[in-house]
């Protein structure tokens, strides 16, 4: 059974840091996309961060020299690093893996998901 298990969320003031984590298990993802999504209260739940397994990667424009998503294949975890956290981040976030190995933003492409982790940013 694939299971995708996220980590690190929490409350934070505006221009503070949380590095979130997600650990995969039931089968490896090393040649897989893995990203991030997130969900605000009252939103749809919108794309945040994506990474193939070679290392490129996409961010959605407002969070772009804020926040980095990087991976390990061999732990097969992947990692979004956010910094200069805005009350509008607040959300809570989903680790999602995709079967395919294109840079995909759309959540229609990933096939797994997290249970998700909150993440509340104050003002």
């Amino acid at each position: 059974q694939v299971q995708l298990v996220e980590s690190g969320g929490g409350l934070v003031q505006t221009g503070g840091s949380l590095r979130l984590s997600c650990a995969a298990s039931g089968r490896t993802f090393s040649r897989s996309t893995m990203g991030w999504f997130r969900q605000a209260p009252g939103k749809e739940r919108e794309f945040v961060a994506a990474i193939r397994w070679t290392g490129s990667t996409d961010y959605t424009d407002s969070v772009k020299g804020r926040f980095t998503i990087s991976r390990d294949n061999a732990k097969n975890t992947v990692a979004l690093q956010m910094n200069s956290l805005k009350p509008e981040d607040t959300a809570v976030y989903y680790c999602a893996a995709a079967l395919g190995s294109y840079l995909y933003t759309d959540q229609m492409n990933y096939d797994y998901w997290g249970q998700g982790t909150q993440v509340t940013v104050s003002s």
